[in-house]
């Protein structure tokens, strides 16, 4: 039994009227476990015209009632969040626990957001010049799109959505079109939170549905999340049509363990954030840099570690599940190849996993490589899958310099027990997000994420107090209120006005 994912609009599913469908796949079998429907320019506009409508009744309302909405979504969200878990593991392929702490790193957002009256307030300064006031305001933009990528169905959504909701905006949903029914499940919940008709709303579909969202005029701003080549694409185009841009593209993040460092915690730290939902994280660490003497030492406990990984059924008791898609897969396995026949030490091969799931499953193991160099493939290209590049230098200085002479710059870390050390590595590297003794250092809610260099199109991050301004547009009002019983005198200046 196949389910049928639609569209979202004015607080229903809407079927759209392309007739084009795609088919949603069960990642552990293999099998298609749903349709979804690809939008047509004719549904795009009908679903942005139901987010345009609901605009200004929306930034009309208070403050206060948006933010009992949002806390009613809050609490909806905790007490059903294994619902949402379970569907992005059948659709994703994640591992439950996983997909679990998905959700509630969203819903740190969803938090976040509920008191973001705060962040919304404005300054007033009194008699700034003779009987003059200034004061500032954050107002909303109107209809913002987000395009969301396949990894993180719930989560991504919710680095944006609620943030955007909260201070007064519509909200256009795009999501991956391989895991599409998260962002339907979220959108009865608002429902049922009291969200009006028309405030979130879901466009699904692929190119016909991101490219009217980037060229529609009634959208004002995109927030989007994806490889680097799309985030730029996005960027221009949405810029060349007037709009306001966060565009997060790809990463190559590296973990840095220097001679000093505990090599059991950064052996667990590399297998964690290496092969957690099979690599498919742009906060995966896919570039392990041993600085010598120790990668000898340091290899052997990663795959020592590795070898113990279960991999398969994402419902079932392992520790990996598999792939997105057959494609996606089939994508990761020719890097294993590229890797191996440009001369890499392929210490644990992943192409020879015995999944615990279907037979026709999208299985790829744990893969480690040794001795990789920078000019290798799988070294320059960000894979996306369950692969660890283990580089060897032998300073610390060739260690920063390998991370900074990347064209990504999104997430590193570096392990050591040296204070010095990691606060030097702090100032020196050129990424966004560090960790010290932290393998994947997504900031918390009311921090922002985001990176540098090629990981990055726009200047605002996501979430957090850049994530507020990004939604909002400031105003500065000055004013001046006349007593009439002591009226200044008139008088005709057409010089400059200066402040007195």
């Amino acid at each position: 039994m196949t389910s049928t994912i639609t569209h979202w609009a004015d607080g229903a599913g809407y079927d759209g009227t392309s007739h084009l469908w795609a088919d949603v796949t069960n990642p552990a079998t293999g099998d298609v476990s749903g349709r979804v429907a690809l939008a047509s320019d004719r549904d795009a506009r009908f679903v942005i015209d139901s987010a345009k409508q609901a605009s200004e009744s929306w930034a009309a309302t208070s403050l206060a009632r948006r933010t009992q909405i949002l806390f009613a979504f809050r609490e909806l969200l905790n007490s059903r969040k294994d619902e949402l878990a379970t569907l992005i593991t059948a659709e994703h392929g994640k591992v439950h626990s996983d997909a679990l702490g998905e959700v509630s790193r969203g819903q740190e957002v969803v938090e976040f957001a509920c008191g973001i009256a705060h962040l919304l307030k404005g300054a007033q300064s009194g008699n700034a010049s003779t009987g003059v006031d200034v004061h500032s305001r954050r107002d909303p933009l109107g209809v913002v799109g987000i395009i969301s990528p396949f990894n993180f169905p719930a989560m991504v959504p919710m680095w944006f959505f609620p943030i955007a909701i909260a201070a007064g905006n519509t909200v256009v949903l795009k999501p991956s079109e391989k895991d599409p029914s998260a962002a339907l499940w979220i959108a009865n919940l608002w429902k049922d939170a009291g969200l009006p008709d028309g405030v979130f709303n879901v466009l699904q579909g692929d190119k016909v549905a991101v490219d009217a969202l980037l060229q529609s005029p009634d959208v004002a701003a995109i927030s989007f999340v994806g490889s680097t080549p799309i985030a730029e694409y996005v960027y221009e185009e949405a810029s060349r049509h007037g709009k306001r841009v966060q565009a997060l593209g790809g990463a190559k993040n590296h973990m840095v363990v220097l001679p000093d460092a505990d090599l059991d915690l950064a052996a667990d730290a590399a297998v964690n954030a290496g092969y957690g939902s099979a690599g498919e994280r742009c906060m995966a660490i896919s570039v392990l840099v041993a600085v010598e003497p120790i990668a000898d030492d340091l290899v052997a406990r990663i795959a020592e570690r590795t070898r113990t990984l279960r991999t398969g059924d994402g419902t079932g008791d392992v520790d990996m599940g598999p792939l997105v898609t057959k494609a996606h897969r089939d994508r990761v396995a020719g890097f294993v190849d590229s890797g191996e026949q440009a001369g890499a030490k392929l210490v644990i091969d992943g192409r020879e996993v015995q999944a615990e799931g279907g037979r026709d499953g999208f299985w790829l193991g744990p893969t480690l490589f040794d001795h990789v160099t920078p000019e290798m493939d799988i070294y320059r290209e960000e894979i996306f899958g369950p692969v660890l590049s283990v580089v060897r230098v032998s300073s610390y200085d060739e260690a920063v310099a390998l991370i900074n002479d990347n064209q990504y710059g999104n997430g590193t870390a570096v392990f050591t027990n040296d204070g010095g050390a990691a606060r030097r590595f702090e100032n020196d590297v050129q990424v966004g997000m560090i960790g010290v003794n932290v393998p994947i250092p997504v900031p918390v809610a009311y921090y922002s994420f985001g990176g540098w260099k090629r990981s990055l199109f726009g200047d605002t991050h996501a979430h957090g107090a850049e994530g507020v301004h990004f939604f909002t547009r400031a105003k500065v009002v000055t004013s001046r209120w006349i007593n009439p019983a002591a009226r200044p005198a008139g008088g005709l200046e057409l010089g400059f006005p200066q402040n007195v």
